[in-house]
């Protein structure tokens, strides 16, 4: 009679909780998998089903010094970062169309107008919200999810488990990442900020030749209208910069696992 020996459960088990225990690290503040609006059984489910199938493909990894529950516990709290941190490097690109949408909104008038984001689960500009959605649903039509879940699953095969390193590379890259948010954030915005500054500066222009009139009650309606037909004349443009973020997205994350390698 064959025997199923006992350490072959083991290794399921250990390897399909790690696997897990990484894409739910991810899927939690990834842009479109992370909203709060999901329910949470549905993401559960997700990530479980998804984990059963990435845990056939990955290799038992040698935890054979993580012999004690403080150094098992460690791993696992390791495998949660590194999905956090991969689940954070997707959002913080896609965040910079909030800085835009908030610039962009104290430009036109809109500063004091927000409206609630079922992502972050804050009030967010009108604007933002604006562009958030475009964004999603150019996502979702293009497939650009899909990537997110293959760049989730080749993770194990760059970086296995229990072999992340974390340096001082991963800390620049973090910066870089801050910093490259507000630079796509002010590009995004550069439009609407410039046609309002010659707005501005041709309303100052009027009031100085026509005292009479009063600017300030004519120059609110005036910019809100300049401002929503710059943006609707440059959608077009927003579409090549979301590609360009998404682009950017996925490339980051690679380079984040093969700088986690020590590599």
């Amino acid at each position: 009679m064959a025997t199923i020996p006992l350490d072959f459960f083991l290794d399921i088990w250990t390897v399909f909780l790690l696997v897990l225990v990484r894409i739910t690290g991810m899927f939690f503040l990834s842009p479109i998998f992370g909203r709060r609006n999901i329910p949470n059984y549905f993401k559960a489910g997700f990530c479980f089903i998804f984990a059963v199938i990435v845990s056939n493909s990955v290799s038992v990894p040698d935890i054979s010094r993580y012999s004690s529950l403080a150094s098992y516990v460690f791993l696992i709290g390791k495998e949660l970062l590194i999905g956090l941190m991969l689940g954070f490097i997707s959002y913080l690109l896609f965040s910079s169309i909030y800085i835009a949408g908030q610039m962009i909104d104290m430009r036109i008038g809109f500063g004091m107008v927000s409206v609630f984001d079922p992502l972050t689960n804050v009030q967010v500009p009108i604007t933002a919200d604006y562009y958030i959605i475009f964004a999603t649903l150019f996502m979702l039509i293009t497939d650009s999810h899909h990537l997110l879940i293959r760049a989730v699953s080749e993770s194990f095969t760059i970086l296995p488990v229990g072999e992340a390193i974390f340096g001082g590379a991963l800390i620049q890259q973090l910066v870089k990442l801050f910093s490259d948010a507000f630079v796509i954030g002010f590009k995004i915005a550069a439009p609407v900020t410039v046609v309002i500054l010659i707005t501005d500066i041709s309303l100052g222009i009027i009031s100085k030749s026509i005292p009479q009139l009063n600017v300030f009650i004519l120059g609110l309606p005036v910019k809100i209208i300049v401002g929503l037909i710059v943006i609707l004349l440059t959608i077009g443009a927003f579409k090549g910069i979301v590609n360009v973020i998404i682009q950017g997205t996925y490339e980051e994350i690679y380079k984040f696992l093969r700088q986690a390698t020590g590599s």
